[in-house]
């Protein structure tokens, strides 16, 4: 690689954004590290995440379905508000009009705020929340992170915010929902793989 003039983007721990609040009630383990789903909507999982720009901070919150994979929700901004993932499950909601659903995430005082669990409660979702400070409680969506972080965030520099929120735009809805393929998945991509689901669930159905 030194030879050709490359060099390696490591998957360094990004310093994360979540900050506790402790006055605030907070949601009991429905998960316990177990992220093996065979039903979409049965599982989501969210997080938050930031990365620099010549303009300041760029902040991320999205929503992924665990059983495929696919960034269902999404919200970008310039604070780290509890509006900012609120509006990533109202994304989510839309998209999937959810039954039963878990939404996994951190203790971030976001996620443990009176106007989130009121839209929880609202949309009819079980909230869950995994230990403090312990990234193997929220797996699925550190990966996901983790593959934003080489693939695309620190592969290039980021003059503005909407030059990083475009980039971040397309990075999920171009690439990695339809064309990035999970070795969890069998090397489908997510939409591939909800795609044979449905077909699955239908044929079934017709079976029965």
């Amino acid at each position: 690689m030194r030879k050709e003039g490359l060099e390696g983007v490591s998957r360094r721990k990004n310093k994360g954004c979540t900050k506790r609040d402790p006055v605030r009630q907070s949601f009991p383990d429905l998960v316990n590290r177990n992220f093996t789903v065979n039903e979409l909507d049965q599982l989501w999982v969210a997080d938050i995440t930031q990365h620099k720009t010549d303009e300041g901070w760029l902040y991320l919150s999205k929503v992924l379905d665990a059983c495929s994979r696919r960034v269902i929700g999404w919200s970008m901004g310039e604070r780290p508000v509890a509006d900012l993932v609120v509006n990533a499950v109202n994304m989510a909601v839309k998209n999937r009009q959810p039954q039963n659903v878990i939404h996994h995430s951190d203790h971030g005082s976001q996620y443990t705020s009176l106007v989130f669990s009121n839209r929880l409660q609202e949309a009819g979702i079980m909230g869950s929340m995994g230990s403090v400070g312990d990234a193997l409680d929220n797996a699925v969506s550190e990966a996901f992170f983790a593959s934003l972080q080489t693939e695309l965030l620190d592969r290039d520099t980021w003059p503005t915010r909407m030059k990083l929120m475009t980039a971040i735009f397309e990075y999920i809805e171009i690439f990695y929902n339809r064309q990035r393929r999970h070795s969890a998945l069998n090397y489908l991509s997510p939409v591939e793989f909800e795609g044979r689901w449905y077909k699955s669930k239908k044929t079934k159905a017709l079976a029965s």
